[in-house]
């Protein structure tokens, strides 16, 4: 499969993981579980676009400038939406930026000459790193995630296998005995964090290829991904006000 025929089918698979409003607590547990391969599989395609896009200013512009857009459309929205439970807060567009950003940063330090440069290249790698995992929607696992994936780019047994450790640690960190297997079952599908590790097979599916390029593909997840969160947003807060 191409990268856009994947992206399409992850911005379908994006739309389960925002429905909790409308499915029982159970049915989103496990939309949850199975949507976690969603957020990493674009974190990927940052990386991908970092290697091969003719200029690097403009798509990071072009982030920046999705995460903005986003940022005040999720404002601007929550000003009518009191409710904070279906409010409208996510935006990937900044973790994605701050994905991109960190790439830069680390590709500077490789070329840099000279040792100070470097060094401070590195506490800045560090800073974005650190204030990204802390602010940005799934930072924790799609910055290292970015970063896996960019020092083990086309070794793709190394690169599964570091998802692979990375994903135990994070299976490790978020474990925690609830007295019984049920509720720890349930406990470890709302912290599931570690189950990104399922886009390997979409990883192993992708042939490498673009797909055919137009406006459509090149920013059909730019509209999407905002306007059904909003519009899920806005359906839900009807739901809420009519009882």
């Amino acid at each position: 499969m191409n990268a856009n025929q994947l992206k399409f089918f992850m911005m379908g698979l994006m739309v389960l993981d925002h429905i909790s409003f409308f499915v029982s607590d159970t049915t989103s547990i496990i939309f949850h579980i199975i949507t976690r391969c969603v957020g990493v599989f674009f974190a990927y395609m940052i990386v991908e676009g970092f290697f091969h896009t003719r200029n690097r200013k403009n798509y990071f512009l072009r982030l920046a400038g999705a995460a903005g857009i986003m940022l005040i459309g999720n404002s601007l929205l929550n000003l009518w939406i009191k409710n904070p439970a279906v409010q409208a807060h996510n935006n990937i567009f900044l973790t994605l930026t701050v994905g991109l950003l960190l790439l830069i940063i680390v590709d500077w330090i490789k070329t840099v000459p000279v040792i100070a440069f470097k060094l401070a290249g590195i506490l800045a790698a560090v800073g974005v790193l650190a204030v990204g995992s802390m602010f940005t929607e799934g930072g924790t696992v799609l910055l290292p995630f970015i970063l896996i994936t960019y020092f083990t780019y086309q070794k793709v047994l190394l690169r599964d296998a570091c998802y692979l450790i990375f994903s135990l640690l994070l299976l490790f960190t978020s474990f925690q005995w609830m007295g019984d297997w049920s509720n720890t079952l349930m406990m470890l599908g709302m912290n599931s964090d570690f189950a990104f590790i399922s886009v390997i097979p979409f990883l192993h599916l992708y042939n490498g290829e673009k797909g055919k390029t137009s406006d459509f593909s090149k920013y059909a997840f730019y509209v999407f991904y905002p306007l059904h969160l909003w519009v899920i947003a806005i359906v839900s807060n009807l739901m809420v006000i009519n009882g």
